[in-house]
């Protein structure tokens, strides 16, 4: 019985643990900063880990246009639902990345 009882208390502490464990967010994402030498480009060029990550971000957006610096980031421009246009920064395997200038 006592066996069952410790059972007990340690399976509700290692619930309460998890529970207890911050949650991250599935979009990993990059603080580094850009440099503005960026160049326009086809939308061909885009990878397809980059391709995948605008459909899953932005299914209803449509691409403005897309440029890429000499580090291989892209810079996209979203022009969303409503009609207002988002500028995103992306490396080339698809992590999104914040502009820290």
């Amino acid at each position: 019985m006592k066996k069952y009882l410790i059972l007990c208390f340690i399976t509700v502490g290692l619930l309460g643990n998890t529970q207890a464990m911050p949650i991250q967010n599935n979009m990993d994402v990059q603080n580094v900063s850009i440099s503005d030498d960026f160049e326009k480009i086809p939308s061909s060029e885009l990878t397809p880990a980059v391709v995948e990550e605008i459909l899953k971000e932005y299914p209803t957006s449509k691409l403005g246009a897309a440029y890429r610096n000499s580090k291989g980031i892209f810079k996209l421009v979203m022009v969303l639902k409503s009609g207002t246009r988002r500028t995103v920064y992306i490396n080339p395997y698809g992590n999104w990345i914040t502009n820290k200038k």
